[in-house]
């Protein structure tokens, strides 16, 4: 058999034409010629007790003997065919084409010899002449269609497999063939159609279940992917394209057990194959088998040292593992070999913050957000690593983005107000926890935000409905209402502010300045023995106010 690739088999025959030249039936009138050479019969002998070395050995020598007889020449090239010295074989073919150039047999012969050495472009003009000398011969159009197939000329290997079955129309293997070309010119539906009809009668041929299996997997259908891969698998136990096959399918069904089963059983068959020991490390990751999975990993690397995708997943398997360093170094070399891997910038960049390389996790992510835009996490990220070094400026345009992009994201829109209030931009802020307050009217952190810009813009009014809402959502902030007390007494509403500083002496019994505040509140209401009452209830919770007291 031969093969294309791991996945597409097809064949081609090995027999030689032993007499094809001979056209009439020998009848007893026919002359009866002596045999001219010992060496010739005895070497017939040989071979046909299977002696095939011994036979060949013997036509050698006698035509290094000087014995001139034309069928040692061709009997000799028979047996060089016979023990796969194709090159020898093809060069005594030649011979017996120099003194007879339109031999039927020598040119068919010539062209299988080229085609088992490889040389497809030279067996498709040797098959080629053979059916030009022999118009009923079959076999040389199967040739020059597989030979065609090897090319990959899908048109020409098509068209020859075609002539065949105008000649045979049920010629099994012209069918094969004509299926394996539709298979590489894309045209899927017809070829699986010819696979279907010609397994009904060949149900556990290894070929046709091999080209089928690989038609359903690159359409996806894991169910008959199963089923050709377990048929294939009765007839040829341990077939690597089958088990490659179940356990895709095993991986796009979610089934992982089944997936690290068969890919165990594929690399102990196939311990070179990339895609087992990989497909076998993403399965042992779904299971949680974080260790097994890493060691499939590294496997793979040994075989595809330039895999970034298998470093990448490594280091997902060390970083899970705590193994922060290591896993560095891995995402590290999925980059180098695969610059645009998103996934492994975006685990680096979490490895990195975890060992406090907060610079470097910021690069990784630049660069991330440059190569896919979308990435509104990573947007994120971005901001909130400038925001926490203090760079406010450079931290409100990923915000700005992801905001953008989800309107209502509550982290993003709080996030951006306190980068925008940091940087001064009060009006800034107070839209988007505005913003986000109204989207989330649940949301604690918003509240709070706005009820902050509210203070520091002194909108007591809208520091007081902030408040409501809290309050509505069971939230009681000391701090606020000692806040919102003094924009209150600056306003000269003493009685509301006295208020908001009792609410805040409620939240908390020793909040000495909410205390001392209260004092001055109530004694702007003519309440100067309750004032004073507060003041000695102030400096008792913190003595260092006795100075402001007096």
């Amino acid at each position: 058999m031969e093969q294309t690739n791991d996945q597409w088999l097809w064949f081609v025959d090995n027999e030689l034409v032993e007499a094809l030249a001979r056209t009439d039936i020998l009848g007893e009138a026919s002359e009866k010629r002596p045999v001219r050479s010992a060496a010739l019969v005895k070497a017939l002998a040989l071979n046909m007790e299977g002696n095939t070395e011994q036979a060949l050995r013997e036509v050698r020598e006698a035509i290094e003997n000087g014995e001139t007889l034309p069928e040692l020449i061709w009997i000799k090239a028979h047996l060089e065919f016979q023990l796969g010295r194709f090159e020898d074989a093809w060069h005594d073919y030649e011979k017996v084409l120099e003194t007879s150039p339109n031999h039927k047999a020598a040119v068919y012969n010539l062209a299988l010899c080229l085609e088992k050495l490889q040389r497809f472009e030279d067996a498709v003009g040797a098959f080629r002449k053979a059916a030009d000398l022999d118009a009923k011969l079959i076999e040389a159009r199967l040739g020059l269609g597989i030979c065609q197939l090897h090319r990959k000329m899908g048109e020409e290997a098509l068209a020859a497999f075609e002539e065949c079955l105008r000649m045979q129309p049920d010629q099994e293997k012209a069918l094969q063939g004509k299926a394996v070309a539709l298979q590489l010119l894309g045209r899927a539906d017809e070829a699986l159609e010819l696979y279907q009809r010609l397994l009904s009668s060949q149900p556990a041929d290894p070929e046709l279940l091999t080209n089928a299996l690989a038609l359903v997997q690159a359409r996806g259908d894991h169910e008959r992917v199963r089923e050709y891969a377990e048929k294939l698998l009765r007839v040829q136990p341990g077939a690597r394209v089958a088990l490659e096959g179940l356990a895709a399918a095993a991986l796009a069904r979610g089934d992982y057990k089944a997936a690290a089963q068969h890919n165990n059983q594929l690399v102990k068959i196939s311990p070179d194959s990339f895609e087992g020991w990989f497909n076998l490390g993403v399965a042992y990751q779904k299971l949680n088998r974080v260790e097994q999975a890493g060691q499939a990993f590294s496997e793979a690397i040994k075989i595809h040292p330039d895999s970034g995708l298998a470093y990448a997943n490594l280091g997902a398997t060390l970083q899970e593992r705590g193994e922060q360093p290591a896993a560095r170094k891995a995402y590290e070399r999925a980059i180098q070999l695969t610059p645009e891997n998103s996934i492994a910038l975006w685990n680096l960049s979490i490895v990195l913050e975890r060992l406090s390389n907060y610079a470097d996790a910021e690069k990784h992510l630049e660069k991330l957000v440059k190569i896919d835009p979308e990435r509104i996490d990573a947007w994120f990220r971005l901001g909130y690593l400038r925001l926490q070094r203090d760079d406010v400026a450079a931290s409100i345009e990923p915000f700005r983005v992801c905001v953008s992009k989800r309107p209502d994201w509550l982290e993003a829109l709080v996030n951006l107000g306190v980068a925008q209030r940091r940087a001064g931009d009060l009006e800034a802020a107070k839209a988007a926890f505005t913003h986000a307050a109204a989207s989330h009217p649940e949301s604690v952190d918003a509240l709070r935000a706005l009820a902050a810009v509210a203070i520091q813009e002194g909108d007591y009014i809208l520091a007081l409905d902030t408040e409501s809402k809290l309050e509505q959502l069971g939230e009681h902030s000391a701090e606020l209402a000692f806040n919102i007390g003094v924009l209150l007494q600056r306003a000269n509403l003493h009685e509301e502010a006295a208020r908001q500083y009792r609410r805040a002496t409620e939240e908390k019994s020793d909040f000495a300045e909410a205390l001392l505040n209260l004092g001055h509140a109530l004694q702007s209401l003519g309440q100067d023995q309750e004032a004073r009452s507060c003041w000695q209830k102030a400096v008792e919770a913190k003595p260092e106010l006795a100075s402001q007291y007096f």
